[in-house]
């Protein structure tokens, strides 16, 4: 990904809004409604292919959205209940226990590329995207389950049989989440459209993280805990998972698929296309950086709750229903403040919220537990809208791409993202715990929390407000190359279009670049 935007070969990325830069090609759809014409403005064309596609029907919102009962459930569960089943039911080392939970998402980052360069060159009477909605996410549901079966006991055996099942997942979960996450760049064309397919997802995203977060644990205590009450708490979350996984599958299975497209024929041709994609790369660095912050946050919770408020019981659950709870109720707004502003100053507007309520959190130790509460609340807020606009952002990139370059390979940079975001993700808790060792925080092996050093205290609450505020607030200085608007994106998609082959890397590619020519 370091091939700069002017190398030979690669039109330029810049070019003011409704004008495509010179020497790009541009793709055309002669059989849509609304195609751009000769002497059409970019303005006009955007009216007329509204016209015409009013958009996509409410069961394909919400068949779509229900993938986000599979991703939230498995990107809540692990890192709320894995670590403590490992040391205080298994018996596992902590030290030994950390690294079970962390290896399978460095995992994550090498598998995601390559799911998504697998579905992008898949064929099938149900699209590139669908099979994988299904039977990964079926594998998915049933490796779930096998992660807390617990068939050795207890000790070092069961320690190594959940990692050997938790890295199986993890696969599997790979091989769902990015096609999931490629299919918005297929389903519509339109740029708005993009918006309110995200905010149903990230709406029922929000939701399946609170069932996934709240009840999970009930689950566990509700089967007797220990080993039997977490294999009840196993087929919960796989039931959730499948629910998800089939509804998305059956639900979106109306839906235009997108049309079947020459992929590049390398994974590395593949990585030097999204390298010269100017505005995805923008938003990549910007949505890991941000992860990081948002990670940071969550992995402070319980800290924050046991330093800050001392309240170890219920404060870390309404810390987190205060934190992911905005997003069920804000979602049509930050709808209609993209569809106003635009998705980039969407983006921007929520991130800032983001690091706002983070700042004004740094006074928690002199507010009311209400007032701290509110300010979470209004975390949640930015947060809401922070993904809503990057996930939105990101089909834009692959449209882009797609006018660019003329082939459809929207896997490989949904693949880059969701290996960048687990980077993100996976960084935050890292950072958090670099900070509490840093302020000299006093480990325990009772349960509950030691006695801790003013120090201490003082990284348990910078940790959670002003460092990931700072994340959050300078990662949108990173967005400064992105220029993708809407009438931007109209104009490239509906103009005739001649694939880059200047994408492709090697030998070949460069020999015909040295004879003019294009490759066939």
């Amino acid at each position: 990904m370091s091939a700069s935007p002017g190398a030979a070969g690669s039109p330029p990325d810049a070019g003011p809004p409704g004008e495509a830069p010179a020497g790009l090609p541009r793709r055309v759809h002669a059989d849509r409604p609304g195609a751009a014409r000769p002497g059409s403005s970019p303005e006009a064309t955007t009216g007329a292919s509204r016209a015409a596609h009013p958009g996509l029907p409410r069961k394909v919102h919400a068949g779509y959205a229900l993938g986000s009962l599979a991703t939230g459930a498995f990107g809540t569960v692990p890192g709320l209940l894995l670590l403590p089943y490992l040391t205080d039911t298994l018996g596992v080392a902590a030290g030994v226990a950390a690294l079970l939970v962390l290896l399978p998402k460095a995992w994550d980052v090498l598998v995601n590329p390559v799911a998504g360069r697998i579905s992008d060159r898949t064929r099938s009477r149900w699209g590139a995207r669908r099979p994988y909605l299904l039977f990964g996410g079926l594998a998915l549901a049933v490796l779930f389950g096998s992660i807390f079966a617990a068939p050795f006991g207890t000790g070092p055996a069961a320690g190594a049989y959940v990692a050997i099942a938790f890295l199986a997942t993890a696969t599997a979960f790979a091989f769902f989440q990015v096609p999931y996450v490629a299919m918005p760049a297929e389903l519509t064309d339109d740029y708005a459209e993009r918006t309110r397919l995200m905010t149903w997802r990230v709406a029922v995203l929000a939701l399946a993280i609170l069932v996934a977060g709240a009840v999970a644990p009930l689950v566990r205590d509700a089967g007797g805990g220990a080993v039997p009450g977490h294999r009840w708490m196993g087929l919960f979350v796989a039931a959730l998972i499948a629910l998800g996984a089939v509804g998305a599958f059956l639900g979106t299975r109306s839906a235009p698929q997108g049309a079947i497209g020459e992929s590049e024929p390398s994974l590395r041709a593949q990585l030097a296309v999204a390298g010269r994609n100017r505005p995805f790369r923008a938003l990549l660095l910007c949505f890991v950086v941000q992860s990081a912050g948002v990670a940071t946050i969550l992995a402070g919770v319980q800290y924050f709750a046991d330093q800050v408020l001392r309240d170890s019981t219920t404060g870390p659950t309404l810390l987190f229903v205060c934190f992911v709870g905005p997003a069920l109720v804000v979602m049509p707004i930050w709808s209609r403040v993209g569809a106003r502003l635009g998705k980039l100053a969407g983006l921007v507007a929520a991130s800032l919220i983001l690091a706002a309520g983070g700042l004004a959190l740094i006074a928690a130790p002199v507010l009311p537990a209400a007032v701290i509460y509110l300010l979470v609340a209004l975390i949640g807020v930015g947060y809401a809208g922070q993904q809503v606009f990057a996930m939105a952002m990101l089909p834009d990139c692959i449209a882009y791409d797609t006018a660019r370059t003329g082939r459809r390979q929207a896997g490989v940079f949904t693949g880059l993202w969701t290996a960048g975001e687990t980077f993100g993700l996976a960084l935050g808790p890292g950072i958090y715990g670099l900070v509490l060792a840093v302020t000299g925080y006093v480990s325990s092996t009772t349960g509950t929390a030691a006695p801790q050093p003013d120090t201490a205290r003082l990284g348990v609450l910078l940790g959670f407000t002003l460092l990931p505020a700072l994340l959050i607030a300078l990662a949108t200085l990173l967005l400064r190359p992105y220029n993708l608007t809407e009438a931007r994106l109209t104009a490239l998609t509906t103009r005739p279009a001649t694939a880059d082959h200047g994408v492709v890397v090697g030998a070949r590619a460069a020999n015909h670049h040295e004879k003019g020519t294009t490759s066939p």
